[in-house]
């Protein structure tokens, strides 16, 4: 009797719960919303485009192109070629109905004005005739592409001539050895999670990424190092870094110098008073009293800004490194606007749905219990 009770109610009690569930799920779940469409004659934003910088009698001067792309015509050219070459978002293609697409030149010349000018994505619709969402796919497929496409020429590892290079650039500057300073840099983070924000806020009040870098004097960056918490200085992120990496596995490069009589074997980076005193590192002099003392801590001071300057023109020509991050991905800020969805969409699944099913399992089993009892009485 109590089994075939126990059969009876679990199948009624199944089916009366997937009925309930499934409304709680549909009215809980949003309705898609149709997508308003807009004309907004991509061609018309082509041909100003062209007419203004890339015609045969532009409207606007070589100067005025390097001044507002930040570079000069031929070398925007030539990721614009490698672009729409090697990565298929950049070529232009023909809609279902026969329409031509944006073209190259719109698309770089969207992701850079975001890269150049820090704007938001819709700032270039009534000039290049692009949606915001296509803007922000341009970016993100801008960057990518040019990291994968000229990452093994500018983001490489010190080859044995770069080394070389740098060395006698350093000694002619008085440090032999010294192949770079480091330093980092803090870029305000605008819209840090707010569970975040007391890990990333220190002094400013404001949430900041730490970057780390290091720099030589042609301002090229050869190591960095991005994504440590605001809160953190110097010392914490260079414990983070993987700086040293190559020196702690043995793959660093040898070298060979000679400093008032003594021969040394590891290159050094010159620092401020905040590193710790390594091998690896040179810092000035607090408090020179002799003159000879007093000309290192100048020439040290002097040299060291190498890596400031870097800093500087690199947030002078890409305004979005000097503006507050408006987005929310740490690893690619300004990239992506999907993951606040996936987000809410695992909280749901992760926290609503669990509770929801123990609250009517609890419920099933209660019920079941009080039945029992009053059969048994």
């Amino acid at each position: 009797m109590g089994d075939e009770f126990d059969q009876r109610f679990d199948a009624a009690f199944d089916e009366c719960f997937e009925d309930t569930y499934n409304d709680i799920v549909e009215n809980q779940t949003k309705k898609q919303r149709k997508r308003a469409y807009v004309e907004r004659n991509r061609e018309e934003g082509h041909t100003r485009l062209w007419n203004d910088y890339f015609s045969e009698n532009p409207t606007f001067s070589p100067h005025l192109f390097r001044r507002r792309f930040h570079m000069n015509k031929e070398l925007f050219m030539r990721i614009v070629d490698r672009l729409s070459e090697n990565v298929p978002f950049f070529q232009q293609r023909r809609d279902a109905v026969g329409r031509l697409g944006l073209c190259p030149l719109q698309k770089c010349t969207a992701a850079l004005r975001m890269l150049a000018y820090g704007c938001a994505a819709d700032a270039v619709d009534e000039y290049l005739r692009i949606s915001e969402s296509t803007a922000l796919s341009c970016l993100t497929n801008f960057t990518e592409g040019v990291i994968y496409l000229f990452g093994e020429e500018y983001l490489r590892r010190l080859t044995p001539e770069d080394l070389q290079r740098l060395l006698d650039m350093g000694e002619i500057r008085g440090f032999p050895g010294m192949i770079g300073s480091i330093n980092c840099m803090h870029c305000e983070w605008k819209n840090c999670p707010t569970a975040w924000k007391g890990q990333y806020t220190r002094g400013s009040g404001k949430p900041t990424i730490v970057l780390e870098a290091v720099a030589s004097q042609d301002l090229w960056i050869w190591h960095a190092f991005f994504g440590p918490p605001g809160t953190l200085n110097d010392i914490n992120v260079l414990d983070r870094s993987p700086v040293f990496d190559d020196v702690l596995q043995g793959r660093a490069p040898r070298v060979h110098y000679v400093v008032n009589g003594h021969q040394y074997h590891l290159s050094y980076y010159l620092t401020d008073g905040i590193y710790p005193k390594w091998s690896t590192f040179i810092q000035s002099i607090s408090n020179p009293q002799t003159p000879e003392a007093q000309l290192f801590a100048k020439v040290q001071e002097s040299t060291r800004k190498d890596v400031e300057r870097a800093f500087g023109v690199l947030q002078a020509r890409f305004a979005i490194v000097k503006n507050p991050a408006i987005l929310w991905d740490k690893r690619q800020i300004g990239m992506s606007l999907k993951k606040e969805t996936r987000v809410e969409v695992q909280r749901w699944i992760c926290h609503i749905l669990p509770r929801l099913q123990i609250s009517v399992l609890c419920l099933k089993y209660g019920v079941k219990f009080v039945i029992r009892i009053y059969m048994n009485n």
